[in-house]
């Protein structure tokens, strides 16, 4: 049984005592970092706002909302909308869309979709949405983030990890 181990032990120590080419070589870092000099990377910040959003048969229950001149949005960005869904002991609860709230006689669907220029929020569903009383079409909050593909390593569904990768500290209310 000594045999055993011992030859065990030998050959675990033969393998992991190899090693290979060393690779090639990385991209420079940050100046002020260990290793050669590169240059400063950039800050990627992502552009918010906040908007409320009445609902009605006028407008189709959508409402389409131009990003205006604050924002630079890329073809590879992406646009999340957070919708504030309730309030617990003075906190604002956001949830990200799509929303469904069921009903006896159908179901609502909070929406959106979005291009390089704009974003439109909707209803949906197959609940009439003529016969939907004023807490679900009117005085509806929206916080809308234009966040770069670069920074698509985040929890989407929670606003706050949200806001604190993207270096948002505030919300444009239009």
């Amino acid at each position: 049984m000594k045999k055993i181990a011992s030859l065990l032990f030998l050959f675990a120590m033969v393998l992991t005592s190899c090693t290979g080419d060393q690779g090639p070589v990385g991209p420079p870092g940050l100046t002020g970092s260990p290793g050669a000099p590169g240059e400063d990377g950039g800050i990627i910040v992502s552009s918010a706002f906040e908007i409320e959003v009445d609902f009605n048969t006028d407008n189709g229950f959508s409402h389409t909302e131009a990003y205006g001149n604050n924002f630079e949005v890329h073809e590879t960005d992406v646009t999340l909308v957070y919708m504030s869904w309730e309030t617990i002991d003075g906190k604002d609860i956001w949830r990200l869309l799509p929303q469904s709230v069921i009903f006896d006689d159908g179901t609502l669907v909070y929406n959106y979709d979005f291009t390089q220029t704009d974003v439109r929020f909707f209803l949906d569903g197959t609940k009439n949405l003529t016969t939907l009383d004023d807490e679900w079409t009117q005085k509806q909050f929206f916080r809308v983030v234009v966040i770069p593909a670069d920074n698509l390593g985040v929890d989407v569904s929670n606003l706050n990890a949200v806001m604190e990768a993207n270096n948002i500290t505030n919300f444009e209310i239009k």
